[in-house]
Parts: structure tokens; sequence; C-alpha cells
């Protein structure tokens, strides 16, 4: 049974930092990605950044590149997703999803097999 378990989640001004953290469990995850999708109240839920877990190859949306940057600790199954320059409109709940194969940036996330409980991201102006 995999587990995911987020924590980093906050309160933090606009232009600040977070850094989510994201520790997997139940399984190896060679071959596997891992990414992070978002859900702000009232909006479909998103793409923001995936990893290959083996390669570490990575994939962001357009909306955080150059602010986000997904990484993976291999040997404490735990992957990251740090956050600069954050704005009000990265508020949302941040979900970590795990799936065989490859990364998909596309659709809500229906392909994940796996999901956390989530952390809540809150910027304010």
């Amino acid at each position: 049974q995999v587990q995911l378990v987020e924590s980093g989640g906050g309160l933090v001004q606009a232009g600040g930092s977070l850094r989510l953290s994201c520790a997997a469990s139940g399984r190896t995850f060679s071959n596997y990605a891992m990414a992070w999708f978002r859900q702000a109240p009232g909006k479909e839920r998103e793409f923001v950044a995936g990893i290959s877990w083996s390669r570490g190859i990575t994939y962001y949306a357009d909306s955080v590149k150059g602010r986000f940057t997904i990484s993976r600790d291999k040997p404490k199954n735990t992957v990251y997703l740090q956050m600069t320059s954050l704005k009000p409109e990265d508020t949302a709940v941040y979900y970590c999803v795990v799936k065989p194969g490859v990364v998909v940036t596309s659709s809500s996330g229906i392909e994940y097999d796996y999901w956390g409980q989530g952390t809540q991201v809150t910027v304010s102006s």
C-alpha cells in the first residue's frame, strides 16, 4: 500500500518561499513518476510540477516555471517542491501524487494512482 505524506504548507507573504515535502512509502519507486498538483477554491485541479523517479527529469506548468523547483531524494523516498517568489494566485491545496511510468502533465491528475492528503498553501498580498 503506497502512502504519501505531505508537509511544509503554511501562510506566507507574496514574494516569499516555502518548501513542500512528500514522504513516500509502501514500495520501491523505480520507473515511477511523482508530481504535485494543486486545487484552489472554485477552480479545477491543475498540474504544477513532476519528476521521473529514476532519471530525475523534471516538468513544470508554465505558471510556475522559473519559480518552483521539484526534486527528489532517493534514499529518503521523498519529493520536494521548492516554491519561491510566491504569488497570491499560488494559494491552493497542494497534493503529492504518484503513478507508474512517465509524468503526465495534462488533465486533472486522473492518471495518478496514489494521492496524499494535501497541504494548504496560502499566499497573502
